[in-house]
């Protein structure tokens, strides 16, 4: 592919973003970043400092601007987003204007088992929630999200997408 092409992976929280972004950078031979990383990395502290420090507010402004900023390059990327980074600030436009999103869109009782099973690191929204507590959130976040979301591109729904199945999708997606 000699086009520049930007895959952007959007999702709820333990959707698999990040795993799957990096094994389908990876397979595209394309460099990897990931949102929140990129933040951290910006501003020198983990997000749930961000958070406590300045509130969800000014972290969605920097997340506006990170996403602008790793959109606007000329190279070929895989992104990972955090989960409600397409829906604040106009975010999903911007990435659909710029790129290829693609929506993780997972079972709920999978992320869930995912999120407790991890034991919520660097995940200040569910800590100190079991399993059932978890479902309910994911829940709660993905009717105030699914509208954003399915604004993506492309939609892979259930457990298990393989890199191979995305790049036949995303060929489709250049083509048309």
């Amino acid at each position: 592919m000699s086009k520049v092409l930007k895959v952007v992976l959007i999702g709820l929280p333990g959707a698999g973003k990040s795993t799957f972004g990096k094994q389908l950078a990876k397979e595209l031979n394309f460099p990897y970043f990931d949102s929140d990383g990129l933040i951290e990395q910006k501003h020198q502290m983990k997000i749930p400092m961000i958070f406590s420090l300045y509130g969800e507010g000014k972290f969605r402004e920097w997340e506006s601007e990170v996403l602008e900023d790793i959109l606007k390059s000329e190279q070929s990327i895989v992104l990972s987003t955090g989960g409600g980074a397409p829906c604040f600030n106009d975010n999903m436009d911007l990435i659909n204007s710029k790129g290829i999103s693609v929506y993780l869109d997972v079972p709920l009782d999978v992320i869930s088992q995912r999120l407790y099973s991890s034991k919520i690191q660097n995940r200040p929204m569910f800590e100190g929630l079991d399993s059932g507590e978890i479902t309910l959130k994911l829940k709660s976040l993905l009717a105030q999200r699914e509208y954003f979301y399915n604004q993506a591109k492309i939609k892979l729904s259930g457990e298990d997408f393989s890199a191979e199945y995305l790049m036949y999708e995303l060929i489709n997606q250049l083509k048309s």
